[in-house]
């Protein structure tokens, strides 16, 4: 069992699958800062036995409560159940086990040589928790993104405070209402509330910041970082681009690339943003894109289509649309009444435009005529290194320049988004897109420290190492050194 806190600091708790009822007496986060710092320091997570458990308890709540949190998405923005668990739940599932099966191996110390100077000796690196870490969650993958997180967190023996996202309320519920189920009371703390709760724990000292949410809320989250000197990890977004070359793959390409951008209708940071495609092809995967949209659509949007997570947010899809610039091939339409907007296709759009400098978020599109790959790669580089970078291509030489010549988070060739789902590369961005990484070891070396450790051997004490320092001394180090 965990303790929750509702948005006006009131504890409140459910009582565990096993154990009594417990009642922390926290009646602000403050209170709960300083409930899971003293637990920390108690030491009762540094154990691997505790950490295993909160492992198998995340993995057993996705998946004993597969329906309730299923529901609780559906609710928040109509996400499709199939979708949902394939991007929310089976991957916290994934994650967590993978996790528990290689603890034991990443907690293990790591030798390095110690040099000549040290020897006799031995010198190795011991991975110690960082202490109490504030996880603030996103609405757009409400499970995965607050899970996930939890995952590496509890792995590297931390204590948690989670704030899941006000704008996804039904998942926000859930997860109060079931971590207290799952997880240790003392290691971690679910608090719901909006900009003001968040706020507050910003106040506060913790060891760690997790954020994963837009680069301007990071840039906040990074300056109440710095006013503790806490460390942090922040997962932004900004504008993923696609390469498609002449000799891609244009079919495959285009179903592909329409996959990532319509996963929750493009609420997906890493969703593709924008496609730069050689000029020979540029018809064939436009007109590509329009047939993969209709056939990814199916007969019944309404049993397909999640939303757009509020008014708002539809509002500003449909300015970066209306002030494009660029020519229509598919979609535009929207219906307010179910928070709508079907996907758009929109080629070569001003590039000037709010569309080609804004993270899009939303089933919109754009293609750009590009002559060439290198001027593919002068475009990217010409803007913020991006969360992701998408090639699709034919010709290995292509993919080793466009690797070599542009940074970005992640590369994914030939798909899209699917790089996220392999467990053990390093999941993150740079530069404005973010800072850090998580997944596999990657989460349990980021929510660690690496404690720097040297043992000398007694014997032999050599009187040449120690002042005062004589030419003669010095000639004999620099023999041997």
């Amino acid at each position: 069992m965990a303790t929750s806190v509702n948005s006006s600091g009131t504890a409140s708790n459910s009582l565990g699958a096993s154990g009594p009822q417990h009642q922390p007496g926290a009646t602000d986060v403050a209170e709960v800062f300083e409930l899971l710092s003293h637990s920390f320091a108690s030491g009762r997570t540094r154990g691997i036995g505790w950490r295993i458990d909160q492992l198998r308890g995340i993995e057993r709540m996705v998946n004993e409560h597969e329906a309730e949190l299923l529901q609780a998405m559906a609710d928040d923005f109509g996400k499709p159940r199939f979708e949902a668990w394939m991007t929310d739940l089976m991957p916290v599932a994934v994650e967590a086990s993978h996790t528990a099966k290689h603890l034991a191996r990443w907690m293990r110390p790591r030798w390095v040589w110690p040099g000549k100077a040290n020897l006799p000796g031995r010198s190795w690196t011991v991975a110690e928790p960082k202490g109490t870490v504030l996880i603030i969650a996103p609405w757009n993958y409400p499970v995965q993104l607050a899970l996930s997180p939890l995952v590496a967190a509890v792995a590297a023996g931390n204590t948690v405070v989670l704030k899941p996202s006000e704008l996804a309320p039904a998942t926000s519920a859930a997860l109060a209402r079931l971590i207290p189920r799952y997880l240790d009371p003392e290691g971690v703390v679910v608090v719901e509330g909006a900009v003001e709760v968040s706020t507050a724990l910003l106040e506060l000292p913790f060891d760690h910041l997790f954020f994963t949410g837009s680069t301007t809320v990071g840039k906040v989250v990074m300056a109440a970082a710095a006013r503790h000197l806490s460390s942090v990890t922040l997962e932004l977004g900004g504008k993923s681009p696609v390469v498609v070359t002449a000799d891609a793959d244009i079919d495959i390409a285009a179903r592909r690339i329409t996959f990532g951008k319509l996963l929750n209708a493009g609420q997906t940071c890493i969703a593709p943003d924008y496609v730069l495609v050689e000029r020979p092809v540029a018809d064939r995967l436009v007109d590509g894109l329009v047939t993969a949209m209709a056939a990814m659509e199916g007969a019944d949007p309404g049993t397909t289509r999640t939303r757009i997570v509020n008014d708002r947010h539809l509002a500003r899809l449909e300015s970066l649309l209306a002030d494009s610039g660029g020519s229509v091939a598919t979609g535009g339409a929207v219906d307010h009444a179910r928070r709508w907007i079907d996907p758009t296709v929109v080629v070569d759009p001003d590039l000037g435009s709010p569309l080609m400098s804004e993270e899009i978020f939303g089933p919109i599109l754009p293609v750009i005529t590009v002559d060439s790959v290198d001027d593919a790669i002068g475009f990217i580089n010409g803007r913020d290194k991006p969360l992701a970078l998408y090639l699709f291509t034919g010709s290995r030489a292509t993919e080793q320049e466009v690797v070599r010549s542009t940074t970005s988070g992640g590369v994914c060739i030939n798909h899209t988004v699917m790089h996220f789902m392999v467990p053990e590369l390093p999941f993150g961005g740079v530069g404005a897109s973010g800072i850090g990484a998580y997944h596999g070891r990657s989460g349990f070396d980021e929510l660690s420290h690496r404690k720097a450790v040297l043992r000398r051997g007694i014997r032999p004490d050599l009187a040449l190492t120690y002042p005062p320092f004589t030419e003669a001394k010095e000639r004999l180090l620099r023999r041997f050194l």
